[in-house]
């Protein structure tokens, strides 16, 4: 028998609370045939009638309901009082309700109709059998109906059947609107801001009133600058919080926000300045570096990179105003010529220590013949040309000032060869330690490796070979042999064919601090745990482009950061 049921109608709640069901109204109804039979039929003019004893004992009954099994002619409804209206009123409103808050992904039959039962339920506080265990207990209203029924449930037994009679039930799920339903959740999360933040608000909001800090010395000073820079928020207005008559020393990390006149001001506000950096100095041009000339006479070394608006005559100028510079160091300054290394050179080839001209559109082998010409070079950068310099030109150079150089970048020139390594710096830079030659093609693994494992000179501390595609196995080992024991910096990114044994050889590297491994085909995870365990002193390993590196090598050592592993995010 199928037991399920649907909702039922407040009428049907109604005439059950007064006793009336199923089996009482085919009880009534066959009682009524019988006595219609006993009686004369009615004229068929005068229409259906009750007679009024049956009237009468229906009123004394209770019964209200319309005739469901002789719908031609329905009996008159009882009319309910008033306290019967509202209750009716209340339980359809209630109904109302519930179908709109019905929910189609919710099942809402899976209990049994209450019109089912076949008794009414006993009222609260009166006795009961039990359906299932026959044993009397007290009616509640948690009182459940057996299901089958008939009959009534006892609180063990209702448990028993797997329905906790006292669980609350849950409210519907009120079914979304359309407008609702397009609404999109954002999530937000409220951040507290960084230490560094609100100082650099605080400086910033005070700018107007520096005394107030006090002495903040100048590493306090450098860390604001850096923080300063990291958000570009170093602007003409807050630059003077670094300015003093004092300063011998002044970097400014991100000038892109300064302009020409703020420029101005620095020289004026910073009359004894020995050391000046400028990162991103675009907006500097021909005026400030005339005015540097005059406003900043005791400048011996000078860093700037991206002065792309200086022009030659004005670069004469100030070179000419300053003699016996010891560090000239610029980077991406096309309009550097000839000429201004001329005047460079002769104001101050018996001072100069430290040379760059870094991604300079000019240089040729030209520029070699007025730097061979300084007597003590001891940093040379000539990375990243236009047009890259000839083995011979940089083998002459080499030959005159390589005995004192000890950092070398020769990096982006194309056309160099291993005649560089052998007839260039084996016999004429003994001294080098910080050695940079990335993006070399012309370099030969053999050639690197012949170098590596005749060269007589100091081992290296810094070696960047990135980009050399040809380099591989032989190279590393050499370089292992002649270097490792005081390797700090090693960069063989894109060394796709150096073997597993090879970049094992790693972990011989003691004091090896930065790594960089990336796009080299044989890098594991076993290769990984051996440098790892080795290299005590790493701080920083970079493995982007190795497909092979999956971070299952166990634990990573506190205090090493490792980048690239395509299979983690952060590690």
């Amino acid at each position: 028998m199928n037991e399920i049921t649907g909702p039922s109608s407040a009428l049907t709640d109604y005439l059950r609370d007064v006793g009336i069901n199923a089996t009482t109204i085919a009880r009534r109804v066959a009682t009524r045939t019988a006595s219609a039979q006993n009686q004369p039929q009615a004229q068929p003019e005068a229409g259906p009638s009750r007679p009024r004893n049956n009237s009468h004992r229906d009123v004394d009954e209770g019964y209200a309901s319309d005739n469901l099994d002789e719908p031609e002619s329905p009996p008159k409804k009882k009319k309910l009082s008033k306290a019967a209206e509202a209750k009716l009123k209340a339980k359809a409103k209630k109904k109302k309700a519930e179908d709109e808050d019905y929910d189609e992904d919710e099942d809402a039959y899976t209990a049994l109709s209450k019109s089912a039962w076949s008794t009414p339920k006993p009222a609260a506080g009166s006795f009961a059998d039990c359906a299932t265990c026959e044993k009397q207990f007290t009616v509640t209203k948690y009182t459940m109906a057996a299901v089958p029924g008939p009959g009534f449930l006892c609180h063990p037994c209702a448990k028993a059947s797997g329905t906790d009679p006292f669980k609350k039930s849950a409210a519907p799920r009120k079914r979304k609107t359309p407008a609702e339903r397009r609404t999109v959740v954002h999530i937000e999360e409220r951040s507290f801001p960084s230490l560094v933040s609100i100082c650099i608000d605080v400086v910033a909001r005070h700018i107007d009133d520096v005394e107030a800090f006090g002495d903040i010395g100048a590493l306090n000073m450098e860390a604001i600058s850096k923080a300063l820079s990291k958000t570009r928020r170093l602007t003409s207005d807050n630059a003077p919080l670094f300015y003093s008559a004092e300063n011998k020393r002044l970097s400014m990390y991100d000038a892109t926000n300064l302009t020409p006149d703020a420029f101005t001001a620095l020289g004026h506000l910073n009359p004894n300045l020995t050391t000046l950096k400028l990162d991103f100095c675009g907006p500097l041009n021909d005026a400030v570096m005339s005015s540097w000339t005059n406003s900043l006479p005791h400048l011996v070394s000078l860093e700037l990179l991206g002065p792309f608006l200086i022009r030659e005559a004005a670069w004469i100028a100030f070179l000419q105003a300053h003699p016996k510079m010891e560090a000239f160091l610029i980077t991406q300054s096309p309009r550097f010529s000839l000429d201004c290394l001329a005047a460079l050179i002769a104001s101050s080839k018996t001072t100069l220590r430290r040379l760059r001209l870094r991604e300079v559109g000019k240089l040729c082998d030209d520029f070699l013949e007025p730097i061979a010409e300084i007597a003590a070079l001891e940093y040379l950068d000539l990375a990243e040309p236009a047009e890259s310099l000839t083995d011979d030109a940089v083998i002459a150079l080499l030959s005159k000032v390589g005995t004192t150089l000890t950092h070398l970048d020769l990096s982006g020139h194309g056309a160099l060869t291993d005649d560089v390594l052998a007839h260039g710096l084996d016999p004429y830079a003994p001294a080098l330690a910080s050695l940079l030659l990335a993006h070399l093609p012309e370099l030969t693994d053999a050639g690197v490796a012949a170098f590596f494992g005749a060269c007589e000179g100091a081992p290296l501390v810094r070696l960047d070979l990135a980009r050399n595609a040809a380099l591989g196995t032989d190279a590393l080992a050499a370089v292992l042999a002649h270097s490792g024991g005081a390797l700090q910096a090693l960069n063989i990114s894109g060394w796709k064919d150096v073997g597993e044994v090879a970049l094992s050889g790693l972990a011989g590297a003691r004091e090896l601090r930065t790594l960089d491994v990336g796009w080299c085909r044989a890098m594991d995870d076993f290769v990984m745990k051996k440098v790892l365990e080795g290299c005590r002193a790493l701080v920083e390993i970079k493995v982007w482009g190795c497909n092979r590196v999956e971070g299952k090598w166990g634990a990573t050592r506190r205090g090493v950061k490792i980048h690239g592993i395509e299979s983690a995010t952060v590690l």
